[in-house]
């Protein structure tokens, strides 16, 4: 019986393998679905399905400048466990996918899922990663940058991939001025280049929430309107100092702001990305012998 496209699809829904293991699967079996499905199980392959409702926080974030130095990506794959982003085939998977994201310029997970390789499209491979190493394999995030000739980039990963972080930055190219950027993003995690940066409307809601605190003060009471806006306007810019590169101090000199490190060195900072391993997924807490009785139950 020849194979459709279809069958193909069919069999990758009621399975969770990859396109081509059950294309290879329906030939094998002459278009019988049923065993197909059985033949996908007895290899492993149908045990990805199975893992697609668990949560994968843990994994690796990685940073990557193509050959050329145009361009740059940072990518994050998760998995279940910390001691499978320590697995060949995680690594290899990672490899292959930042290789590839260099290779297209894949900006979104989509793209990325989408895009072929020589061992088979993105979504295959985890699909298949997922079945052979046993946990829930996931693409999570990925950011493209390219520069500008005048520009050039700073990347760190901190604990083999536990953060990542790359700068771009304009001006005299200085490797270790660029690194330590780099770390100083990883480590400190600001949110804005420059207070300038900050969306109006955050502004607005932290100076509001500022005034109310400042309202409910009695120590504020009879101060000169003046007095009381300088006072607010220190308290707003106090809570976005941190969060702002330019404004924190440099980690390793904590008496120099990173906006002086810069300008000595004469570089200028363009913009930055951090991606740390995990962050904003709800890390579910397993009941161990709550599990074992919903198994034995079902």
């Amino acid at each position: 019986m020849a194979v459709t496209a279809k069958m193909v699809k069919e069999l990758r829904e009621m399975t969770g393998a990859g396109m081509m293991d059950c294309k290879k699967a329906l030939v094998e079996t002459d278009g019988n679905i049923e065993a197909a499905v059985d033949l996908l199980k007895e290899k492993g392959l149908a045990k990805a399905a199975k893992k697609a409702g668990r949560v994968a926080a843990m994994g690796l974030v990685r940073t990557a400048i193509a050959a050329d130095g145009k361009s740059a990506a940072i990518v994050e794959v998760n998995s279940e466990t910390d001691f499978v982003a320590k697995n060949e085939q995680f690594l290899h998977l990672l490899d292959v996918i930042q290789n590839a994201i260099l290779d297209t310029k894949a900006a979104d997970v989509d793209a990325v899922l989408t895009t072929s390789t020589p061992e088979g499209t993105i979504a295959d491979l985890i699909t298949n990663a997922t079945a052979t190493i046993g946990e829930k394999i996931t693409f999570r995030r990925v950011s493209v940058v390219e520069k500008a000739d005048d520009e050039f980039f700073g990347s760190y990963m901190h604990m083999g991939g536990k953060i990542s972080a790359l700068a771009v930055l304009k001006g005299e190219t200085n490797e270790t001025v660029a690194k330590n950027i780099a770390m100083q993003v990883a480590s400190m995690a600001p949110t804005y280049v420059s207070q300038s940066d900050i969306p109006s409307d955050v502004v607005e809601h932290e100076r509001e929430l500022q005034l109310q605190m400042m309202k409910a003060d009695p120590k504020m009471a009879g101060k000169p309107e003046k007095v009381l806006q300088g006072i607010l306007k220190g308290k707003v810019d106090k809570h976005f100092k941190d969060q702002c590169l330019l404004d924190q101090e440099f980690f390793l000199d904590p008496k120099m702001k990173v906006a002086n490190f810069l300008k000595d060195n004469k570089v200028e900072l363009v913009s930055f990305v951090r991606f740390q391993t995990g962050e904003g997924i709800e890390k579910r807490e397993e009941n161990f012998a709550e599990e074992v009785m919903s198994q034995i139950k079902g």
